[in-house]
């Protein structure tokens, strides 16, 4: 039981502290920089949507308003079977040059974005999602990171951003704050194991078709274009803006897609698990499987622990109860949406 207790308990160490503390090492003595140069390619924007008739229009006015030369930009919206009009609303901007792709299926993303990809026509496509506004500078960015040959994608960073427009410090807020200080590492020495979906760029001659139940296009994709041998990096300076999911539940409900999609991943690309065909083995076993199983490896801390009820082990179980009895209850207290007094902010208390 001791070893099982140690063992799974140094495996969650490593992937949420060993991993990163070991990337900062890898980083020292083999950091590899992206010559990034300023340049006009011709882009694509792909935008897949479904029902996004409340947010679509702020969507194409942002991405008309971009710092990049518009007659090298092309803005292709690829509607997925909506039922609210939404294709009513794109179809007002078609003269300003938006082009409309329009199902009368809905086929889920994948699917959208497939259609999409038969109508780009720029060297260079950028994938949005509705919801992210960019930077105005933010094409400028992501495609100048093309000018080294070896780079095959090229991912942007979200800014989860608070009520008070600034980037937020809530729990989800710090924590992808924390996955992006990983990315960033990752990129440094060759390649981020996924990219955000809101905003990243590939060569277009670069693109395989989805299979249609594709749940995370944006770690699929990156990852078929790093086992072709080329480089998936992350660029700070392409920024797109979002705000903190409104509800606990809404963020569960990005989580749960996300690990799917992680399983998902190995019946497309069992090369990834292959050491000798995946340039980035170690990272997309320490951060994409690794997280899958650290649920288990808590677990089994907790069962094991409870055989092994005396000396340091009874400090250990009361640690772990005393946590998971928070977790039962901060839960239980999202449920009825109350806030616990120990995390009101000072802006809470004055807004009270």
């Amino acid at each position: 039981m001791a070893i099982i207790f140690w063992t799974s308990f140094l495996f969650v160490f490593y992937v949420y502290f060993g991993y990163p503390a070991a990337l900062l090492i890898w980083r020292r003595v083999a950091r590899r920089l992206v010559r990034k140069e300023y340049c006009e390619p011709t882009v694509s924007i792909v935008i897949a949507a479904y029902n996004e008739c409340n947010t679509i229009e702020k969507k194409l006015q942002n991405c008309l308003s971009l710092n990049y030369p518009r007659h090298k930009l092309q803005i292709i919206v690829s509607l997925d079977g909506p039922t609210d009009g939404s294709e009513f609303l794109v179809w007002k901007y078609a003269a300003q040059g938006i082009e409309m792709v329009h199902s009368k299926e809905h086929t889920g993303k994948a699917g959208a974005l497939n259609r999409a990809m038969r109508r780009a026509t720029g060297d260079i496509v950028v994938f949005a999602d509705v919801r992210q506004n960019f930077d105005s500078n933010a094409i400028r960015e992501l495609v100048a990171n093309f000018a080294d040959e070896n780079v095959g994608c090229a991912s942007g960073e979200l800014l989860l951003m608070d009520e008070t427009e600034g980037e937020a410090t809530t729990d989800v807020g710090l924590y992808w704050r924390y996955e992006k200080a990983i990315r960033s590492l990752e990129s440094e020495i060759h390649s981020i194991a996924g990219a955000t979906g809101a905003i990243y760029a590939i060569r277009r001659d670069l693109f395989e078709e989805l299979p249609s139940d594709t749940l995370l296009d944006d770690v699929l994709t990156p990852l078929r274009i790093t086992l072709r041998g080329k480089r998936t990096v992350f660029d700070p300076e392409a920024k797109a803006y979002d705000v903190v999911a409104c509800c606990p539940l809404a963020e569960y409900g990005r989580k749960v897609r996300t690990l799917a999609g992680n399983y998902q991943l190995l019946t497309y690309l069992p090369a990834a698990i292959v050491p000798w065909k995946n340039p980035v083995f170690v990272q997309f076993i320490s951060h994409k499987l690794g997280r899958l199983f650290v649920p288990w490896a808590l677990l089994a801390v907790f069962v094991s622990n409870l055989f092994m009820l005396q000396g340091v082990y009874v400090l250990t179980f009361l640690l772990q109860a005393v946590w998971y009895i928070c977790a039962a209850a901060g839960y239980l207290l999202s449920k009825r949406e109350i806030v616990p007094p120990v995390l009101i902010t000072d802006e809470g208390r004055r807004a009270a």
